[in-house]
Formats: structure tokens, sequence, C-alpha cells
């Protein structure tokens, strides 16, 4: 078990750093942020729409119940969500959770969407396991869109660290072509 978590943690991060190329809720649930963020990422080129996007998922982002919002990245993340298309409006939001697992987070954003965003996981939820210290759970506004939220929840000292990658596309954005049978992995997934 502790093989198969390590390479399926391996193998995401490989794919979300190599840029997405592959060949191949409760309804209930408050919004927990802060409209508070900066860009991530220069956004030159971006029109207003984009920015205004990116921000309305961050301020909309639900995170598990007693997650505490914190300005600066509390934890240093192993890996990073590559939007692939431009231009793009990004933004990011962090919390920490006390007394949770990786898998116990991850598996609350999974069950609980952000905005009217659908989720890019598939299969099993993730089970408790002791050396599980990250895990990525996507958000798009509708299949094999390029934008929405990726969060990662990695361990942290006293239970979890969350960050939320948003990513709004511009009305001009373009997207790098692919080799022939190559497609952009969802958000989330690699």
């Amino acid at each position: 078990m502790r093989r198969r978590s390590a390479l399926i943690l391996s193998l995401s991060a490989l794919l979300v750093l190599t840029g997405c190329a592959t060949g191949a809720g409760d309804d209930g649930a408050a919004p927990t942020s802060e409209p508070t963020a900066s860009p991530s990422v220069e956004t030159s080129g971006v029109d207003a729409a984009a920015e205004q996007q990116a921000q309305a998922w961050l301020d909309a982002a639900v995170v598990p119940p007693g997650a505490v919002r914190v300005a600066d990245s509390p934890t240093s993340f192993h890996s990073y969500q590559g939007w692939p298309c431009r231009p793009v409006a990004e933004l990011e939001g962090y919390w920490t959770l006390a007394d949770s697992t990786v898998a116990g987070a991850a598996n609350w954003l999974r069950e609980n969407p952000t905005a009217d965003l659908v989720s890019t996981a598939g299969g099993s939820p993730w089970e408790e396991d002791p050396n599980l210290d990250g895990v990525l759970v996507g958000y798009i506004p509708a299949d094999e869109s390029q934008q929405g939220i990726v969060y990662t929840v990695s361990k942290a000292e006293s239970g979890v660290a969350i960050r939320a990658e948003v990513a709004a596309l511009g009305a001009s954005a373009t997207c790098p072509s692919l080799a022939p049978g190559e497609m952009w992995g969802k958000p989330g997934q690699g």
C-alpha cells in the first residue's frame, strides 16, 4: 500500500509538472474563504471578465469546516497546476486545517463542490494512509475545460494545509497545439 500511494503521488506530480499533456456534494455547504487574493503569476493581456471570474471562483471556495484562511502559503507544496492556455487570470488561496488527515480533507473537498463547477476526480475516495502526504482535487466549469479550481491538500505540522489554484481563461485564450493523438489532462488530474 505504501508503494502504491507513493507511486500515485509521484505520477500525479509528474503529470502536473509536465503541463498535463498526455497520450490519450453537499448543496448546504457555505463558502468559507475571504475575498482577498493576489495574482499568482503575471496576468498580462487578461481581460477584466477573466479576472472577475477567477476572483468569483476563489471567493466561492468551499473548504472543510474548521479550516482557517491564511495570507501566505503555510507549507511547501510539492506540485502545482500547470494551466496551459493563455492569457489566463490566476489566483491562489490558502487554508490550514488542524487535526485532519490528507485523505479526510481531500474526500471532504471531493464531496462538496465549489460554486457551479464539476469534479475531475474519478474512482473511489482516498483511503486513510499515514504515508499519504498530498492529494489534488480539481473542479472545472465543463468537460475538457482548462480553467477552474484545483485544491492541493498537503500534510502540515498539526493537520493539513490546503491551497486553491484558480484559473479563468481570457476571452482571447488559446491553448498550445499537441501532437496527433495527444490531449490535455483535466485540471487536478495531470
